[in-house]
Parts: C-alpha cells; structure tokens; sequence
C-alpha cells in the first residue's frame, strides 16, 4: 500500500499518456558540528514517516556505535551493504543497484559527502543519491556545515584540519528541505565528556582541538548563516512568485547609489560603515541613462567596482531614464531596508527649479530608509571654503526680488492714483519699499532698490515730469535720503545677522571646547586623542605637541602625517607656554579658529600634565605590586619553611633524645618525616629559585626533540602520591620541540597542582583521579592534566598562573602559590602555550602544547 501511494504522484506530461518518471524528494538534516545528533534527528523523521505507513528502506546508516542511535533503526527494513575489496582490504558501502531494485518510498542515506570506495559506481556519495532520486526514490540524508565545498578552506582556518569529504554547494541547495541540527558548544562537548560521540581514547584530544568552544561557536555561525543565506533565497523566490514589491524587512540590506563621481568613493565607504554597524549585506547600485550616456568614464566606475569589491560588496548597473524609479524599484526588488545617496552636486539655482534625485527619492521612499551624506562636491562647491554672507541664501534671493519688484510696485501705484497722491506719499512709498528691501536682503538689494528708487521717483514724479533733471534742493535731498535710509537700515540688518552668525559660532567653539574637556577627563590617554580631535575639526594634515628642553624642541605626541618636529616647520604655531607649543600643519587658519586653537593648545597641555602624572601612578602602583608581593613571599615563604622545619627539628630531637627509647619502626617514621620536610624545603626553594630566574630572564633553554611519554614518566617518579596517576600517552606521538630538564620541570608542577587540588567532588568519577593524556594536532603536541575537582571559579583561568595563588587561597593547602606560574613561564621559553579550561562535568584541566618537532597533519 506505501509504494501504491508514492506511486500516485506519477503525472502524466506527454501527449500520448505514458507516465514520467516523478523526481524523488531530498531532505536533508544539516549538522552545526560532528556529535550534535543529525543522524538521530533523521531516524526520528524515518520512523515518524514508517509509523504513517510509508514504505521506508535504511540504505546506509552510520550509528557510530551509539546505542541510541542504532535502537532508532529497530523496526526499519535494512538494504545490506555491499563489499568492495581495494589493496586487499573490504569495503562496505551501499548497495545502489539493491536500493533501486527495492523501489522503497524513502530511501535512508546517512553521509551524503562520504567518499566511496575505490570500484563503487560513483565516486561520491551524493552522487548515489542523485540516482536514487531520479528513479523517484524520496531520500532522507545528513551532512555537517563543515563539508560544505564553498566552507571548507574557511573551516580549514577555524579548525586547522583540512576537509577530505565534500559535497557541492549546489546539491544541498537543491534539496527540498534543509533542517539545522544544532546545539550549544558547552552541550556539545558535555555530550563528548559522556562518551556519547566519540570513544573514550579519542575524547581528549578531540576536547583539547577540533571540539574546543571557539570552533565549535564559529561552526555554529557558519551553519546559522548559510541556512539563512538558503532561506533568504527561497523568500525572493516567494516574493517574485507572488509579485510582492513592499519591503519585508526580514534582514537588513543597504543599497548605496553611485554616479561614478568624485563623491562615489566617499558614499561606499560610508555605507560599508552603515551596513557593517547593521550587520546588512551591502549592494552598490550605478544607474545609465536610457541612452548609453551615463556621464562617467568607465576608468572611474572600474574604481568604484574595485572599491566595492574591497569592502565585501556587490556591484550593479542598471538602465533607467528616470532615476528616482530606477533606483526604488531596484531596492525594492533585492527588499532593500536602507538607501544611502550622496547630497546633490548642483547649484542651489537649480534646486528652485527641479527638487532633485535626493528629495524625490525620499518622497516616495516608503519604509525604506534613506541616509543623505555630505561631501565636498555638494552644492556645486569644489570643496573650497565660499565666502559666506551673514543672511541665509533664501533671505538674499527675496532680497534681490524685492529690490526690482518693490519700486516698480510703489511707481504702478503712484502712477494709477497721481490725482489722489501727492509727492510726499509718494517719497513715503518709496522710503517704505527701500527699508523692506534692507531687511530682507541686507546692503546689495538696499543700495539697488534705493537706486531704482531715486531714478523712478525723478523721472515719473519729480517736475519736470518724465525727466532726469532735478531743479531743486528739496528734491536733490530726498533722493539722498532714500539712499542713505537704504545704506543704514541694511548695515543694521547685516549687523545684527553677523552677531547672531558670532552667537552661533561662539555656540559651536563651546561645544568644541566641552569635547576637549571630556577628552581629556575620560579617555586613558587623552592627549593622542585630543591631538587627532583637533586635527579632524580643523581639517589639519597633522598636529604636534613640541616641548623645550635644555635648548632642543621635542616631539612629545602628534597625530597625522609627518608631524612637525620644530615650530618653524608648522603653518600654524601655538605658543602654550614659552617651552610648549602646538604646531599645525595643512593650511593657515584665520583669528576666529586661533581663538579655539589656544584653548584647545591649553588643553593639549592639560592632558600632557595629565598623562605625566598617570605614568607616575602607574610606576608607584608597580611599586606597591612589588611591595606586595614581597609581602606575600614573606608571608607564604615563612609558614612553609616553618613547617618542615619544626618537623625536622622535632624528629631530629627525638632521635638524639639520650632517655627516649626508640622502637626501630619509630625510628623509620622519625627518619620518613625528615626525608619528606627536607624534599618539601627542597621543592620550595626550587620553584623560588625558578620563579627569580623567570623574574630576572635568565632562563635559557636548550631546545631539542623531546618525547612525551619518556618526559611524563621522569615526572611522575618526582612526584608524592602519583602512583594513582591515569598515564595515556602513546609513544607514537610526534615528538616535541623542548628543553627536556624544564618540560619535566612543568609536568611535575602540573601533576603536583592537580594531585593538591583536583580532589574530586563528586560520587561518580571512576577511575584515577588525575589523567594524563596526549594527542597531535596541527603541528603541535598537547599534554592535558585533567582532574575531577572543584575546578576554578568563573574567570580566573588566567589567575590561577599568578605567583602566590593557590585557588584563590581558600584553604591550607602546603605551597606558596609558585607551581602553575613556574609551569607557565617554562613553558613559555620554550615557545609553548599553557592554558586552563573546565573539565567537562566538573573539575581542572590544564593544557600544555609545544611545537611538533616533525610537524603532522593528523586532525580530530
């Protein structure tokens, strides 16, 4: 009845009724990482769909030994593998040709990127499958993120191990169905803790390389993303099925449009900054006109494709007539959530007439938002300084309109009602349109419109009439006076526009200031920050703080390129204090901006004064650091001396007691604490010997092959109470690049630390307490010291290597504190590594790994 059923969904697509074959369907479970329970995931599915009754066929299964797992396959009908024999050695691998005569519904296919044995059918796994699926064979796979062809040399570099199996991009892609298996890191390397991925020879070094919490994390990216790059995919094609053209702002994307223009460059570097602080994929759009003339040369939009390339971009060119358009409709079509546009090159004028690409665009932009940036090509400048009137350019423009229109209006009127006006109301008209103009346009309009005034009031109402002759004083005066009038309403105007532009500069020198200020109260080192603050507001090439002394002018800070090192050589020199200046290069300043300089150069000052007394406190603070450690040594030093000498001095003065009768078995256990007090002076003053050389450099070692297993054996006979010592290290391992008497040195103190404080906590450990294994990884040996106890509490990994620290000093532990920092500073001579990290389940483990003498590729 199941193979009935999936055979009803053969479709008849030929004229003369005979059926095609139905493709089969893919589904695939894809794995973050190894371990994280994509098989399972697929059995659960295969089992979900036989409880349905579809006919259901495991073709080939990898359970890894996981009694779980292989408990899912009870139930399910099994395609025995099939042998292939290659050197003389068996291979198992699955039986396509059984599979295809069996017809299931759903085929089982576990590892979709394992490569088959030499004489199978087809060389990849995969390639298998795309057989079974074009029989119509429904298929249920899995694969890990990490055998992904386009992933592998990014995994490579995670990992340090380089992928053998892969499987094209484009496979998974087609697959109907992507299911991300995944769990946490800390879960996952629990799971492996317990046994339940790998087997127990094979945990540590897996632990200790490719299962460490940073690749596991960046493994869990990586799948996280593609799945979503996949899923993105399959919502355009939706979009596009469904012709849906509003943005559905389900990831963030930043399209920014060039003209190829000198502003380009600036627009892509400042969108790569939006869409980087968004985490948004970034598009660079250029727009040609309908008729091939796009106005740019292709040397410059060769640039901004180069430029795009660079900062992680796509670039696209597009024809358009209409750009607005052209540009919305291509943002809506990628579901753009941000547009950045650079503000409009042309002339103020001709933004009167035409609102511009920008305006339109944000007008009809909906919810996608537009970002307007600013560059030196804005406005038609050529990103020089333009000599600024104190009105607004909109003032200025009303201005010159009135003083055309304004006197031809008063001369309109005078003319139409000359038999109800007289001469006076006419000048009052005219006095009344020449002070509008003055202030609304300031001094240039006044002085025309008083101009066109005197003229039109001569020659339309002056007698003689329609002359331009004057015949009396009265009349000469009036004209003055219309002039005059004009001059000081309008000087008044710019007066007091200039004040108001003096207020808002004084405001922004303020502001200015106040940055300074919290610069140099908040920033660790303020004067490089303040120096290059000052260089950005200025628009300076470099700035240098100079100091006198005994004659000789040094540089003590600077910022930009080639600061000066002498005032002569600055285009603009700040006098601090006579043996103080700042110096400034780029371009000469005017009085306005000294005025901020010299408060700024005050500052610099501060800061200087500031930074000086913060290197004084650092150097005390090492001081009283010193001071107290010395203390701590003293005070360490003196309870574990005075330990094992009290315990000396009280057997020595037993055995020389003349009327103390001593048993031979007495004087064994006397003569045994002498040999163990003297042994734990001997181990102390060594590591305070270790620690001074470490301290004063004198360490030197003499590096050389080294073998683990011979070095861990010399160790452990150094060490009390290692007889319970788990030892796994294979004598096989690569040896390693190392001083033989400072390794024994380091694993003795590591094994002695853990032996101390690896006490386990809890009822369930089995076995040793304190293991010592071995594994090769990527050119490097690792040497891991693991214990069962209570561990370090969260963030002290790095002070558990600090002198004089033993686990926090919570307990009476002998010891000063010396064994992981000695271990530490060996084993960083030696061109070595050592860290601490958890122990899955609850304890210590100290990692220690040196540089393979013979470097080898063996992986995970």
């Amino acid at each position: 009845m199941a193979r009935q059923a999936h055979n009803d969904g053969v479709r008849d697509e030929s004229g003369d009724g005979a059926a095609a074959p139905r493709r089969g369907e893919l589904r695939i479970h894809l794995g973050a990482a190894p371990g994280v329970g994509k098989t399972f995931a697929m059995l659960g599915e295969a089992r979900r769909r036989l409880e349905r009754g579809t006919d259901v066929v495991a073709a080939v299964v990898e359970t890894h030994g996981r009694a779980r797992t292989a408990a899912l396959l009870d139930g399910i009908e099994t395609v025995p593998l099939r042998a292939h024999v290659h050197r003389g050695t068996e291979f198992a691998e699955l039986d396509l040709d059984a599979v295809l005569a069996r017809h299931p519904a759903v085929a089982i296919v576990d590892e979709l990127a394992h490569r088959n044995a030499p004489g199978a059918r087809n060389g990849k796994r995969w390639q298998d499958v795309e057989e079974l699926l074009a029989a119509g064979i429904d298929v249920l796979s899995t694969v890990n993120v990490q055998h992904l062809a386009s992933l592998g040399d990014v995994v490579e570099r995670i990992t340090g191990v380089a992928q053998q199996e892969t499987v094209p991009d484009e496979v998974v892609r087609r697959a109907e169905q992507v299911e991300l298996v995944d769990i946490t890191p800390e879960a996952l390397r629990r799971r492996l803790a317990h046994g339940n991925v790998y087997p127990a020879e094979r945990i540590d070094a897996a632990l200790g390389n490719y299962f460490r919490p940073g690749n596991l994390t960046a493994l869990r990216e990586l799948a996280l993303l593609w799945v979503a790059d996949q899923v993105d995919v399959a919502l355009q094609r939706y979009r596009a099925e469904q012709h849906i053209t509003d943005t559905w702002e389900t990831r963030e994307r930043v399209v920014v449009s060039v003209t190829g223009g000198p502003e380009s460059e600036t627009l892509i570097r400042r969108a790569s900054r939006i869409a980087a602080r968004a985490g948004a994929e970034l598009q660079v759009l250029h727009i040609l006109r309908g008729d091939g003339l796009s106005g740019t040369g292709p040397a410059a939009l060769g640039r901004c494709r180069t430029l795009a390339e660079d900062v992680g971009a796509t670039f696209h060119t597009v024809v358009g007539d209409d750009v607005p358009r052209t540009l919305l409709e291509f943002a809506r079509g990628v579901n753009a959530t941000q547009l950045v546009l650079g503000t409009s090159r042309r002339p103020r004028i001709a933004r009167l007439f035409d609102e511009g690409i920008g305006a339109a665009v944000v007008r009809d932009s909906g919810t996608i938002d537009v970002h307007m940036v600013t560059h030196a090509q804005a406005g038609g400048r050529l990103g020089g300084r333009s000599r600024r009137s104190p009105l607004t350019p909109s003032r200025r423009v009303i201005g010159w309109l009135l003083a055309v229109l304004g006197p031809a209006l008063a001369t309109a009127v005078g003319t139409l009602l000359r038999g109800d006006l007289d001469f006076s109301t006419n000048v009052v008209d005219y006095f009344l349109v020449i002070v509008v103009v003055a202030l609304a346009g300031g001094l240039g309009p006044a002085l025309l419109a008083s101009g066109l005034a005197s003229v039109l009031l001569n020659f339309f109402f002056t007698e003689p009439l329609y002359t331009f002759g004057v015949d009396t004083q009265r009349d000469l005066v009036t004209l003055a006076a219309m002039v005059v009038v004009g001059v000081l309403v309008a000087l008044v105007v710019d007066t007091a526009a200039r004040r108001a532009g003096q207020a808002a500069r004084a405001r922004t020198e303020a502001a200015l200031l106040a940055s300074y200020a919290r610069t140099v109260l908040t920033h660790a080192e303020p004067l490089g920050r303040l120096l290059e603050k000052i260089r950005e507001n200025f628009g300076l090439t470099s700035v240098a703080l100079l100091e006198k002394r005994s004659g000789t002018w040094n540089r003590v800070a600077g910022t930009g390129a080639d600061p000066c090192g002498d005032p002569d050589q600055a285009d603009v020199d700040i006098a601090v204090t006579p043996e103080v200046h700042l110096a400034l290069r780029g371009r000469t300043l005017p009085a306005t901006d000294r005025r901020v300089l010299h408060t700024a150069a005050g500052q610099a000052l501060v800061a200087l004064r500031h930074q000086r007394m913060a290197a004084t406190a650092s150097t005390a603070e090492r001081k009283a650091e010193a001071t107290e450690l010395r203390t701590a040594l003293l005070s360490a030093v003196g309870h574990d001396l005075r330990t094992p000498l009290t315990s000396i001095k009280a057997s020595v003065g037993s055995l020389r007691a003349p009327d103390l009768t001593l048993s031979a078995q007495d004087t064994r256990e006397l003569l045994e604490a002498i040999e163990i007090s003297a042994d734990r002076l001997t181990g102390l003053v060594g590591n305070l010997l270790d620690s001074s050389r470490l301290a004063t450099g004198t360490v030197r070692p003499h590096l050389g092959p080294v073998a683990y297993d011979e070095i861990v054996t010399q160790a452990l006979s150094n060490v009390d109470g290692s007889a319970g010592v788990l030892i796994a290290v294979d004598e096989r391992l690569p040896e390693v690049l190392a001083d033989p008497g400072l390794l024994e040195r380091v694993v003795a103190n590591l094994v002695d630390n853990a032996l101390r404080h690896g006490v386990p906590t809890r009822s369930d450990v089995d076995g040793a307490p304190v293991a010592v294994r071995a594994s090769a990884h990527s050119g490097r040996v690792e040497l891991r010291v693991v214990d069962h106890g209570r561990g370090l509490p969260k963030g002290h990994a790095e002070s558990a290597f600090a002198p004089f620290q033993r686990l926090g000093d919570r307990d009476a532990t002998p010891g000063v504190g010396l064994g992981l920092s000695v271990a530490k500073g060996f084993t960083e001579a030696m061109g070595g590594t050592v860290r601490a990290e958890d122990t899955p389940g609850g304890g210590l483990t100290v990692v220690l790994s040196l540089p393979a003498a013979e470097p080898d590729g063996e992986g995970a």
